[in-house]
This record gives structure tokens, C-alpha cells and sequence, in this order.
């Protein structure tokens, strides 16, 4: 009997254990160590998965001069006037306009963000199709957007947008507006500062006193969906106390079910830890192995540079292709916008987020919570010599152009980028594909629809041994439903193994 009580009690204790075990697992509260072994356990959250495109924002007291050398980030105004000389084209603008006395931090009270209307600036991030919004809260210059009392005392000085300039909580004023309309809300965070005294002096006190309780406040403030973190090539990430600070985030922090973070924790974690990786200015990312995101700019600066010009400015149509080519590769295109310093978006960026929401509204099921189709993408029609084609950047020069490529025979051939949910296949094309598009080792069963994304109606389609032919809808010039690319719907489609491409396919 009392072996049998034993055996009762085991049982009741190993079960009650096992249920408080699944229990954790389906709230999310398991405890995760401060290693990377345990950290990086943790699944990014899926809303970022699904999300796909989300806004950054470069805003500062650099928005004041808001000048930068071509090719190269005017937000690091900063760091480069302070190397003096007559060669450093920086130095010799700010010497030139603002005179040799004027330090950065006299920007501080010109940054004034008279014209910042949170509330507008939400509607066009919705309007835009975005899903995340990610503003600087503190870049390398160290300046933050909200009351860091942090940011006062190891500089000496008013280093807030509370008590000097704006005079407001820029980074709570912008969350609130960005969560009335559904977006989340996250912050991109500097953990180096370039000039902070603290920094020069005793980097390990830096950590302690400034940085980490800094953070921890933010993060305590707002909430944040997502934190971008940048600036942490100085150090490994054990003198960042990275490990410890995510530990807390995942364990602790009110945000700790929703927050995704990113690689940049430690000189040697990008692309190894954290919970999604990040590429810039780059093609992203192969495949979809781990969540991942591309982040860039619609000219090349982040922080607004007046003197880029409309010709250094993608086009709506390259933008909306590099974001179908990121996200059939499993990715998210986080895109900057620039603002000036009295707050005002340029017209030309929100012409940009414009158009791309046009695009997103009648083709956003093809984006948003989708996976990687298994492709990423092909070519229509013929076939592209891999030694020529083969690898992402030349893919990118071909989009930048019309996104297509005569073949060998004189005809053209396109870009046409897969998604999937379920086993429904959105096939995406760059341009209009003609009367047919010929889709290569697709196979869709009888009962199979095939269906244009904004046009009414199923199409007609037929099974040739390894091609997949649809006929595309007649449509007047004015009639498409949207522009620059079109999407193909096709229900209960699966890939087939690859058939040897001896001479190119020829549409009927």
C-alpha cells in the first residue's frame, strides 16, 4: 500500500509538472538564462514574421544640418566634422555654413520639430501598408527623443529632446499615435555613444551607469514590439552585458511575449545571435532559415540629406520589387524615411510610401503572412545562364532597370517572385507578363483556381508537363489594378524536381 501511495504521489507530481511545463510553453513563460545558448531558443514572435514591411526613421539633432557627402549616412554629421582639415569635405561644409565655433551641440536647440504632427505621420505609415514602425530613439550622437535622465547626467547637459530643443516626448508622442492605428511600435537604440565622456574614459562604467539603466528605461517607458540595436562593433557582447539585458527583456520586461530583437548585441553576434538577423544596403539574406530583415534607405542617406537629389531616390516600382524580392526569400524590408528638423516627412518619401501603399492593398495577401514558397524566384520564360545571373546583385541591377532581360533568341523574359501560405502559391511578376505566363516546375491539380489578385473572375489555365500556362486577362491599359507588378494566385499548387532546361521555353 504504501509503495502503491508512492507510486500515486510520483505520478501526481510528474504530471502536475509536465502540464505547468506545457503550460509555459503555450504562454510563453519559460525562463531563459543569460547565455546564447539559452537565448537564442527563443522564437522571434510571429507577428514579425508575418509583418513583412515596417518604417524606419533617422530623426535627431542631425536632421539640423541635415547634409551629408554623397554616398554616405548624414545622421554621422558628428563623427566626421570632428576630424578638422582642409581635405575632409564634412569640415569644410560645417566650417563654410555654420562657422568654426559652432559646436553639434549648439544643433541641440534648433531642433525644434515645430511641424511634427505624430498623428499624420501615423496615418501615412498605415497608409503605406506598414505593419512596424521603428524610430530612432538614440543614435551614436547619443541625443534622445525621449526624458532620459540618463542622457543629462554623462553628458552634463541637456542631451534630451524633453529639456532642450522640441521640449517633448517625441518617441512617446509617435507610439502612442502609431498604436491607435494597429502598427506596432518599436525603437532603434545606439548602444555606443561616439563622444559620451563616460564612453572615453571607462567604458565598463559606460555599460553600468549609462547604457543599461538607459535602456532598461526606454523599454519600460514604451514597450516596445521590437528593438533595433546598433552600434555594438566595439565591444563583445559579454562587456556589453548583452546576455543579461535580454535575459531580463524575455524574462522580465512588460514586453517580454511581443518584443523582437535583432543581431547587433556584440562585435561578433551578427548573423550568430539574436532573434532575427539584419543586412544593409545589401540583397538580404538567401533563404529563409532564420527570420531575417533587410534595412535601407530611399536614396542612400538614413538621416535627411538635403542635397540628394530625385535622381539618387528609388522609384516607387523599385521599391515595391526589392520588397516582393526580400520577403519570396523569406525576409522583411524595414525602409527609412528621413525626416527634416521641424518634423516634416519630404514629399518625395511620402510620395514613395504612397504608391507602395497603393501597390500593397490590392496584392498585400501575397506579402503579409506569408512563408517562403521553397523558390524564391524564376525567370518566365527561357533560361538565364547561371555564371551570368546567377548571384543577387546582378539580380538587383536587372531590377533597377525594367526587370526583365532579352534572351539570347531576342525575346524577353521576366522576374517572377513566389510566396505561399498553405499550399496556395502567389506568384509575383515583374511587369506585366504578357498574354500568358509560363510558370516552370509548378504543377496544380484539376480542381486547382487560378485567380488574379485585383481582377474578378478565375483564369484559364493548362498543365504542360513541367510548365504551369496561364492565360493572362485582357485588360485595357488604364484597366490594370495596379502597377509596376502583378499577382498570380494558384490554389493547391506544389513544386516539382527541376526539369533539365536544354533550349528555351516557348510560350504558345
Amino acid at each position: 500500500m504504501r509503495r502503491l501511495t508512492l507510486w500515486v504521489l510520483t505520478s501526481l507530481v510528474g504530471g502536475m509538472a509536465a502540464l505547468a511545463t506545457q503550460a509555459e510553453r503555450q504562454t510563453g513563460a519559460i525562463h531563459y538564462e543569460p547565455r546564447w545558448e539559452s537565448l537564442d531558443r527563443r522564437p522571434t514572435p510571429d507577428w514579425f514574421r508575418d509583418a513583412k514591411f515596417g518604417i524606419f526613421i533617422h530623426w535627431g539633432i542631425y536632421s539640423v544640418p541635415g547634409w551629408g557627402v554623397k554616398g554616405q549616412y548624414a545622421e554621422w554629421y558628428w563623427h566626421h566634422i570632428a576630424k578638422k582639415g582642409d581635405n575632409n569635405p564634412w569640415w569644410n561644409h560645417h566650417r563654410r555654413v555654420w562657422g568654426e565655433g559652432f559646436e553639434y551641440a549648439d544643433f541641440a536647440p534648433l531642433f525644434r520639430c515645430e511641424h511634427f504632427d505624430p498623428e499624420q505621420w501615423a496615418a501615412l505609415f498605415a497608409r503605406a501598408g506598414a505593419r512596424y514602425v521603428v524610430p530612432t530613439s538614440k543614435h551614436h550622437d547619443g541625443f534622445c527623443l525621449w526624458p532620459s535622465a540618463e542622457a543629462n547626467r554623462s553628458w552634463g547637459r541637456p542631451w534630451n529632446a524633453v529639456d532642450i530643443g522640441p521640449r517633448r516626448d517625441l518617441l512617446g508622442e509617435l507610439a502612442g499615435a502609431v498604436r491607435k492605428r494597429d502598427l506596432r511600435f518599436g525603437f532603434y537604440y545606439s548602444l555606443y555613444e561616439w563622444f559620451n565622456p563616460l564612453w572615453r574614459t571607462d567604458r565598463q562604467r559606460y555599460v553600468n551607469e549609462h547604457m543599461l539603466p538607459q535602456l532598461k528605461d526606454a523599454v519600460m517607458r514604451y514597450r516596445p514590439a521590437l528593438i533595433f540595436s546598433d552600434g555594438e562593433w566595439e565591444m563583445p557582447s559579454k562587456e556589453w552585458r548583452s546576455e543579461e539585458l535580454l535575459a531580463w527583456l524575455f524574462n522580465e520586461s512588460p514586453c517580454r511575449d511581443e518584443v523582437a530583437v535583432n543581431d547587433r548585441w556584440g562585435k561578433e553576434t551578427r548573423h550568430k545571435h539574436g532573434g532575427y538577423f539584419t543586412t544593409e544596403y545589401a540583397a538580404g539574406l538567401p533563404d529563409a532559415a532564420h527570420p531575417w530583415e533587410e534595412n535601407r534607405g530611399m536614396a542612400h542617406s538614413y538621416g535627411w540629406n538635403r542635397i540628394e537629389t530625385v535622381d539618387d531616390y528609388k522609384s516607387a516600382r523599385e521599391l515595391i520589387l526589392l520588397l516582393c524580392d526580400l520577403v519570396s526569400r523569406g525576409g522583411n524590408l524595414l525602409l527609412n524615411v528621413g525626416p527634416t528638423a521641424d518634423g516634416r516627412i519630404p514629399v518625395i518619401m511620402q510620395q514613395r510610401l504612397v504608391e507602395m501603399g497603393d501597390w500593397l492593398r490590392v496584392n498585400g495577401e501575397a506579402i503579409y503572412g506569408t512563408r517562403f514558397a521553397g523558390r524564391a524566384c524564376q525567370w518566365s520564360e527561357g533560361r538565364i545562364p547561371e555564371q551570368k545571373y546567377g548571384d543577387y546583385n546582378i539580380q538587383y541591377k536587372l531590377l533597377e532597370q525594367v526587370g526583365q532581360y532579352p534572351r539570347p533568341d531576342g525575346q524577353a523574359v521576366k522576374q517572377v517572385f513566389f510566396t505561399r501560405k498553405g499550399d496556395t502559391l502567389y506568384a509575383i511578376t515583374a511587369g506585366w507578363p504578357g498574354r500568358h505566363l509560363v510558370l516552370r516546375d509548378v504543377e496544380a491539380p484539376n480542381h486547382a483556381e487560378v485567380t488574379m489578385l485585383g481582377v474578378p473572375g478565375a483564369l484559364k489555365w493548362t498543365q504542360q508537363g513541367h510548365r504551369l500556362i496561364i492565360e493572362t486577362p485582357p485588360l485595357e491599359p488604364e484597366g490594370a489594378p495596379c502597377r509596376y507588378a502583378y499577382v498570380f494566385k494558384i490554389s493547391s499548387a506544389r513544386w516539382l524536381p527541376a526539369a533539365p532546361l536544354d533550349r528555351p521555353a516557348s510560350a504558345p
